[in-house]
């Protein structure tokens, strides 16, 4: 009896049997898989690198020691800072991309309802997922650690703010993950979850606190009640808060980051009972000889149309293209994404509105805020659709198949490359249509969509051509969404930083930082917008290399790069065609 009772005790305080052999067999399979080490050693390098850039830049070694001392606060406050936003980011998108396909793959592999019919509860489904692939993340986190410990001898950081980085960066991470979790639950396309999250993200934390700001606070200024209860429910604004305050030498809000911890995983443990909910739904549709949710939709809409004596959809031009085109751009749930573009549509509505009453709507400034933001949209759905081409045939065991057919590999990489294109140019229709109704109004120059047309197509071209090679390269979607993300990051983001450091270290001149910060695409869209957005008239066009101020020399630029970009998305392509017939399984 004794030895019942202490067992019962043991597994109550035991966190394990929350998670049970998920979590157990998910671990056994991610020490065997290349990619978390490559994704380790990646992390590692990139983050070493770009501490000592920052360091040698804060800290110059010519001078005397003295001003070398003076320094030390300084550079321990820059490094710090650096680190804890660089993983407080870093993070999230790793979180996201690993747990797009958690639950999808066990509802498409029809494994779900199996597991049902043991004694794995769905709480422990759902927890051992989520914690599994969060491990992962913490264990990128935790390689920090050492290093946040040392630097913070030279000074000038105390330690509540690196408490207060840790556990925000932890609660943001499990909020997003169990969002992302939530959502693989009804698709099982991973770029669909990828996109869904970042834009409720960008929703809660962006827009939806502008939105809310501006209609309790107009004309005024919003109260510092309304400030103090953002930091309660939103990460990226504490953690604003908290560095501001750690180079302003004031003192940690203590007051708030405790509070604003407990409300995300508050928010997580929700998600999460909704998510087990679901998801024991799903498992008992399986277990008693049904497919899972999603796919007993599509399965029921095929039979009606069946019993309907639809005819036989006939194959019209290439067959790979035709199959292409026929995947739905929004989805099978056609209702719920029509209800939710209806709902950006509105949003975005209140936000000109918001713009015109505060007189603002005209303003050149808020004209390149929208084009670079639609842009961003953009380019979200252009870096992730064409990188899940290949490897969802792939893992739906439909890529060998293809193979053995008489389609030639030009054919397939064709058809891919284009369906991809397809499936990306909606997304860009918010950019396309802002700039149309304001220069039908007068407040944009027509030229504009010319060379944001330019633009658009080498960003669509490139991005596309990345993705097929990856989707090549690798056999799991969530890889290749990596890595074209981290591409699209390095190329334009990463590199800029890394360039811009050498030369202030080397002390060498910024010719070259600017002549190629000028091909980066969000710099293009905000020098369009920018010179196009004077009342309908041209202004100099303002480049950071200079010398490039009217619309025939910029447009010839824009066209430069538009040919750069090309030849290298040709390199890319080339590649993918070698690499089309290697690894098919």
């Amino acid at each position: 009896m004794n030895d019942i009772a202490s067992n019962w005790m043991a597994r109550i305080f035991d966190p394990a049997w929350l998670m049970g052999p998920i979590f157990d067999k998910e671990l056994r399979v991610s020490s065997r898989r290349r990619r978390n080490y490559v994704l380790r050693f990646a992390y590692v390098s990139l983050f070493t690198l770009l501490l000592a850039l920052m360091w040698v830049d804060v800290v110059a070694y010519s001078a005397s020691s003295v001003y070398m001392s003076s320094r030390m606060a300084m550079a321990g406050l820059s490094v710090i800072t650096f680190i804890v936003w660089f993983q407080f980011l870093t993070a999230q998108v790793i979180a996201i991309v690993m747990l797009s396909t958690s639950i999808s793959d066990e509802i498409y592999n029809r494994t779900l309802g199996v597991l049902m019919t043991t004694p794995i509860g769905s709480t422990q489904i759902v927890l051992g997922k989520l914690f599994s692939k969060l491990l992962q993340v913490v264990l990128l986190l935790a390689i920090s650690l050492p290093l946040l410990a040392i630097v913070r001898v030279f000074g000038g950081v105390p330690w509540g703010h690196l408490v207060c980085s840790l556990c925000v960066t932890l609660t943001t991470v499990i909020f997003i993950g169990s969002l992302s979790l939530f959502f693989s639950i009804f698709t099982r396309r991973a770029y669909v979850v990828i996109i869904v999250t970042i834009l409720t993200l960008a929703f809660l934390f962006a827009l939806l606190p502008l939105l809310v700001a501006f209609l309790a606070y107009y004309p005024t200024q919003p109260s510092p009640k309304f400030v103090d209860m953002l930091s309660y429910v939103n990460p990226y604004f504490i953690m604003a808060i908290e560095s501001g305050a750690l180079f302003a030498a004031a003192p940690p809000g203590v007051g708030n980051w405790p509070i604003h911890c407990v409300v995300m995983l508050g928010a997580s443990a929700l998600l999460l009972l909704l998510a087990t909910i679901v998801v024991r739904k799903v498992a008992l549709r399986q277990a008693t000889g049904q497919t899972g949710l999603w796919r007993a939709r599509g399965k029921g809409k095929a039979q009606s149309d069946s019993d309907a004596g639809g005819s036989v959809r006939r194959v019209v031009g290439p067959p790979v293209l035709w199959k292409e085109r026929r995947m739905p751009v929004l989805g099978r749930r056609k209702i719920v994404a029509v209800i939710g573009i209806l709902l950006l549509v509105g949003t975005l509505f209140l936000t000109y509105q918001l713009c015109a009453m505060l007189g603002a709507l005209e303003s050149r400034d808020t004209q390149t805020g929208y084009v670079i933001i639609f842009t961003g949209i953009g380019m979200l759905f252009t870096v992730i659709v064409p990188a899940t081409c290949i490897t969802s045939e792939r893992e739906s065991r439909a890529w060998p198949l293809l193979l053995t057919t008489t389609v030639s590999d030009w054919e397939i990489l064709g058809s891919k490359f284009l369906g991809a294109v397809y499936r990306c140019l909606p997304a860009w229709a918010l950019l396309f249509g802002h700039v149309t109704v304001f220069a039908i109004a007068g407040m944009i120059h027509p030229v504009a969509l010319l060379q944001l047309g330019i633009l658009v197509a080498w960003i669509v071209i490139f991005l596309s051509g990345t993705g097929l090679y990856f989707s090549t390269r690798f056999r799991h979607t969530t890889t290749a969404v990596i890595a074209n993300m981290a591409l699209a990051a390095g190329l334009w983001a990463i590199f800029p930083l890394l360039l811009g450091l050498i030369l202030a270290v080397a002390k060498a001149g910024d010719g070259l930082l600017e002549l190629y910060v000028d091909t980066n695409p969000f710099v293009h869209a905000g020098v369009i917008a920018a010179a196009t957005s004077n009342q309908g008239r041209l202004a100099a066009y303002s480049w950071m290399q200079g010398g490039i101020t009217d619309l025939a020399g910029a447009t010839g630029w824009i066209v430069l790069t538009f040919i750069i970009y090309v030849a290298l998305a040709v390199v890319f392509l080339l590649i993918a065609r070698l690499r089309l017939r290697l690894n098919p399984f």
